[in-house]
């Protein structure tokens, strides 16, 4: 019988890699808590017509990429291909709006269906931060610090930011004309995708990466000159608060992000470490979109890291701490011994929370055992055979320390004994 194979595009993280996730995982989460952002979780399917409200008719995402299928009660459905929409929506029907504040953040698998290729994948991982119901430039300033606080406690180095304003929806219409005017004039020299975007989302010309399109794009007017006079002045201010935090960036006018429901501040962090996928965090306001999607006007920013990315950035680095080794190995030969040692297994657990008790479970030899023992990490072997449990005991063996001396203790008081071995190690 044939194999099944995993969905392309769709991969398995395995317990070797699992360390750098875990680590990524646990130092964002701390650091969330930290800056006072706290968790929500959001159904992994969402109607169709959020995300083609929210992202924009004429976007990648809801023309060629979305997981979109209609379900057994007919409902036209998706898998989210990103967090932001899903947590507008829950802020929304659940009533968390109505003049509150909230800074939350999310994390789970999202759903593109793009070409495979390095850092890109057709199920992947976010880190999602949104600040809802702050419209000055101050918390902008703070959602970037916090990302570049969490390179910081990653080891990353090889990073870099960009920032931009798109103005208000107002600015960027008029904008918009001047754009359109601009490629129309150039149609001739636009690839297939620019001239498709040209009607339904210019601005996203202005991202193409084919070389080709690099001189026409180079010449085309500049979002920046166009700017709303009260969209200027946040933007000004951000930048003087990051040169008062000490965070290096690049006002890059070509930054436009790929979604429609972004306005003002837009912001990504930049990699040269991973070839072609350069962007690891990307970000910015979305001011109107929770009047669009039915919620009352609301200002809100927000930002997500591509977990899968920032990864393959900590194994570059080399600044995942090791997966964690065991404390101690419990080997038992013998039908009698292995049911003794189930029980003082339990007991070490209860004894000693929060270290890694592990149990040599099928069979093997005192040598086999050992050699376990051993691949384990484990600083202290637990042995038990027939003889030690017929006079009530266990052998207390070290595995690191070649100087230390085995000893044996009464099996009541192993867990004890285990105890203080372990704090003097």
């Amino acid at each position: 019988m044939s194999q099944i194979q995993p969905i392309r595009g769709m991969n398995d993280v395995l317990p070797a890699q699992i360390a750098s996730w875990q680590w990524l995982e646990a130092t964002a989460r701390e650091l969330l808590a930290a800056y006072g952002y706290e968790e929500i979780r959001v159904p992994v399917v969402e109607q169709t017509q959020l995300f083609k409200r929210a992202i924009g008719e004429f976007t990648d995402v809801v023309e060629k990429e979305m997981y979109s299928f209609v379900d057994q009660g007919k409902e036209q459905l998706t898998l989210r291909p990103e967090a932001t929409a899903g947590i507008v929506r829950a802020a929304i029907s659940n009533g968390l709006l109505r003049g509150a504040r909230h800074r939350l953040w999310l994390t789970g698998p999202m759903f593109r269906h793009e070409k495979p290729q390095k850092g890109r994948f057709r199920q992947f991982h976010q880190i999602d931060v949104e600040a809802i119901g702050f419209d000055g430039p101050d918390i902008d300033a703070e959602l970037i610090a916090l990302s570049a606080r969490l390179w910081k406690r990653l080891g990353i180095g090889r990073v870099s930011l960009n920032i931009n304003s798109l103005g208000t929806s107002e600015s960027r219409r008029e904008y918009r004309e001047l754009l359109v005017a601009y490629f129309r004039a150039h149609h001739a020299k636009l690839d297939e995708d620019s001239r498709r975007r040209l009607e339904g989302n210019p601005l996203r010309i202005l991202d193409s990466k084919n070389p080709e399109m690099q001189a026409i794009v180079a010449g085309a007017p500049l979002l920046t000159d166009h700017l709303d006079p009260e969209s200027r002045a946040h933007f000004a201010e951000l930048c003087a608060m990051l040169r008062d935090l000490d965070i290096p960036f690049t006002i890059n006018p070509r930054l436009v992000r790929g979604l429609d429901y972004y306005s003002r501040t837009v912001f990504e962090w930049i990699t040269d470490a991973l070839g072609s996928q350069d962007a690891v965090c990307s970000g910015g306001r979305y001011d109107g979109l929770i009047t669009q999607l039915g919620g009352d006007a609301t200002p809100a920013i927000g930002f997500a890291l591509g977990i899968e990315r920032v990864v393959a950035l900590i194994e570059q680095a080399g600044t995942a701490p090791p997966s964690r080794a065991a404390d101690v190995y419990l080997v038992a030969v013998g039908e009698a011994p292995l049911r003794a040692a189930l029980k003082l297994a339990e007991a070490l657990r209860e004894a000693l929370p929060g270290r890694r008790i592990e149990l040599n479970v099928g069979g093997g030899n005192f040598k086999a055992q050992f050699r376990r023992a051993d691949r384990s990490g484990a600083q202290l072997a637990v042995v038990l055979g027939a003889d030690e449990l017929a006079r009530g005991v266990a052998q207390l063996k070290p595995l690191r320390d070649a100087a230390a001396a085995q000893s044996e203790v009464a099996l009541a008081a192993v867990p004890s004994e285990v105890g203080v071995w372990l704090a003097r190690a």
